[in-house]
């Protein structure tokens, strides 16, 4: 079966491709440890060692202070959950807190409501600024109470690119003396890279004093093999919080990090490879390259697509979000889809955006021009007022679907009866 093509840029996010080169240099170290298993450090000690150095690199990366540590991830959704799991534990031993919540903006990964399901959490969002996007620190502030274990914020968040701000979620939680969990997965490798680059930046990072733990997929920005990821943490206390240990098994004594037992070694040596190869200067570049094309294409929509298409907020990273206040922008993204191109569809407000990679920078004028193209094919076909017409096409069906329905629980039976048909061989 054909895949969409992403060598040719026409995917947004998905595909975090660093080249052929890498490619080979990741399959050569899958080969080599391909059998091993770091839950046996005994047996594998070169996989030990190269996560810890994946871990001090990344703590370095956020500018983490002298006894902070973290864990290596399957990725960006348990790194999150890692971070909630470390904070209801250190709520329930210091202070008792057995009805916990958490303060996520409306925008923060959906893998915070997966963590309140998992762990039992009381999931509080809370909406953001209709012009900034960034979340509301005042409606934030009123939410906080004794059961809250967790406060988070996004550096960008995924659906609009935008980065909140953690100088003042970071004043509320030191204030409350709450853990602040900043989820940096989208910005990975990007955000701490903005001024090296010479891109404009916002305090994101450990120096940022309350913040208290940090999530960021080595998987996207950092071009590592799929399936990786870093949480930090700023004590070893607080990532301890995290950690399953049972003493008392007739197996012998069992502990482990993360969620899972056994892990795949390979992926440890792939990505540690991705990282040692690229070093400062390769993320620097490719941090340059990529936001670079996210820039042109936000100026490109600016000049050449106003008034019909608009910018949501104004986007510091790799994601761009836009929408149309005269279009139905769904039929813009099914148009879209008709040249070749996979963008993101949002809901809430009805949106698109397009995640930036190394393969969308060769590609952005002919985005540019094919998403004219889009408008004006909408355009011709006398589109109404959008929202006015039912979204069409397979993709954008179910966003459109669900952003009209106030019964979400259909749409829950939907999505359920679409995974069940991905296990159909």
């Amino acid at each position: 079966m054909e895949h969409a093509s992403w060598e040719e840029g026409k995917v947004s996010g998905a595909v975090y491709h660093g080249g052929d080169d890498l490619l080979n240099l990741q399959s050569e170290a899958y080969r080599m440890f391909s059998v091993s298993n770091p839950i046996h450090p005994d047996v594998f000690p070169g996989v030990r060692k190269m996560e810890a150095e994946i871990v001090a690199m990344v703590l370095a990366m956020f500018n983490a202070p002298s006894g902070a540590g973290g864990i290596t991830t399957s990725g960006g959704t348990e790194s999150i959950l890692m971070a909630c799991l470390s904070a209801r534990t250190k709520a329930c031993v210091e202070r008792g807190v057995s009805e916990p919540e958490i303060i996520v903006p409306s925008t923060g990964h959906a893998a915070f409501d997966k963590a309140g399901q998992y762990f039992g959490l009381t999931v509080h969002r809370v909406a953001v600024d209709p012009v900034t996007l960034k979340v509301d620190l005042k409606a934030v502030s009123r939410l906080v109470n004794y059961n809250t274990i967790l406060i988070a914020g996004s550096a960008p968040n995924f659906p609009h690119g935008i980065i909140d701000d953690i100088v003042g979620l970071s004043k509320i939680a030191l204030k409350r003396r709450i853990p602040f969990h900043v989820d940096a997965c989208l910005g990975s490798f990007l955000v701490p890279f903005l001024e090296k680059a010479g891109y404009p930046t916002e305090p994101f990072d450990f120096r940022v004093k309350g913040v208290t733990s940090v999530s960021c997929d080595t998987h996207k920005y950092g071009f590592a093999p799929k399936g990786s990821s870093v949480v930090l943490f700023r004590t070893k206390k607080l990532r301890s919080y995290g950690y399953f240990v049972s003493a008392t098994w007739p197996g012998g004594v069992y502990a482990s990090p993360s969620l899972a037992g056994s892990r795949a070694g390979s992926l440890i040596a792939g990505t540690w490879a991705s990282l040692v190869s690229q070093g400062e200067n390769g993320y620097t570049n490719s941090c340059r390259e990529i936001v670079g094309a996210a820039k042109e294409i936000e100026s490109g929509i600016r000049e050449r697509l106003h008034p019909d298409l608009y910018i949501l907020g104004e986007p510091m990273v790799s994601v761009v979000a836009f929408s149309s206040k005269t279009l139905n922008i769904y039929e813009v993204a099914d148009e879209l889809i008709s040249l070749g191109w996979h963008l993101n569809v949002l809901q809430d407000p009805p949106a698109l955006h397009i995640a930036c990679t190394r393969p969308t920078v060769s590609a952005v004028e002919k985005f540019l021009k094919d998403l004219e193209k889009a408008v004006q094919s909408v355009k011709l076909r006398g589109e109404s007022e959008y929202g006015s017409k039912a979204a069409i096409g397979e993709t954008t069906a179910l966003y459109g679907v669900a952003g009209s329905l106030p019964n979400k629980s259909v749409i829950n039976t939907m999505a359920t009866g679409f995974i069940d048909t991905l296990y159909k061989a």
